[in-house]
C-alpha cells in the first residue's frame, strides 16, 4: 500500500480523493495506537486533528512513503504533547460522593425544627391572623406554592405572597420567637 505514497502520487491533484483515504487507511490505526499507548485523555479526537492537519499539506511532502510516515507521526507527537499541557493546566475532576460528605452543618430549617416542637409552632401560629396563619400553614407546612395556595384560599396570588410577609414579620416581633432564633 505504502508504495502507492510517493512524491507524485501525493502531488496529483486529480487523484486526491483517492490519496487522502489511501493515507488514512493506512495509517490511521497506527496513529489511535500510538496516540492511545501515550495516554492521550481522547485519542479517536485527536487522530482526526491529526489527519486534519496532515492531509491539506500532502502536497508539500517530501520522501514518499517513509517522509509521509515521518510527517504524520511528527503532527501526532506535537497533537499528544498539547494534549498533555492541557491536562496538566486542567484541574482533576472527582465526582462527589455523599457517603464521604463529612460536613456535620445542619440547615437551618433543621435546626429551628429540632429548637421548637411541633405543639409550640401551634401555639405561634395562633398568635396570628386567621388567614396569615392560613398562609403559614399551606406554604410551610403543606409546601405548596404561592399560586397553589392562592387557589386553594381563593385569593390572588399577590395577596397570598402579602399575607405571607405580614405573618413572618409578626413572628419575627414575638418574644417566644426570638428566643429560638438566639445562638
Amino acid at each position: 500500500m505504502t508504495d502507492a505514497l510517493t512524491d507524485d502520487a501525493l502531488r496529483d491533484q486529480s487523484r486526491q480523493p483517492a490519496v487522502y483515504g489511501l493515507v488514512y487507511r493506512t495509517y490511521a490505526s497506527q496513529v489511535l495506537g500510538y496516540l492511545t499507548a501515550r495516554g492521550v485523555e481522547d485519542p479517536e479526537a485527536a487522530m482526526q486533528e491529526v489527519f486534519l492537519s496532515v492531509l491539506p499539506r500532502l502536497d508539500s511532502v517530501h520522501g514518499g512513503a517513509a517522509g509521509l510516515r515521518t510527517f504524520i507521526f511528527s503532527v501526532a507527537h506535537a497533537r499528544m504533547v498539547d494534549d498533555r499541557r492541557r491536562q496538566s493546566r486542567t484541574p482533576a475532576q472527582v465526582t462527589f460522593d455523599p457517603e464521604l460528605d463529612r460536613r456535620e452543618d445542619a440547615s437551618a430549617e433543621s435546626e429551628a425544627l429540632d429548637r421548637i416542637s411541633p405543639q409550640e409552632v401551634l401555639r405561634l401560629l395562633d398568635g396570628l391572623p386567621d388567614d396569615q396563619r392560613e398562609v403559614l400553614s399551606l406554604r410551610l407546612v403543606a409546601g405548596l406554592t404561592v399560586e397553589q395556595a392562592a387557589e386553594a384560599m381563593g385569593k390572588s396570588a399577590g395577596a397570598v405572597k402579602q399575607l405571607q410577609r405580614r405573618a413572618l414579620l409578626k413572628l419575627r416581633d414575638l418574644a417566644a420567637v426570638k428566643e429560638y432564633l438566639k445562638p
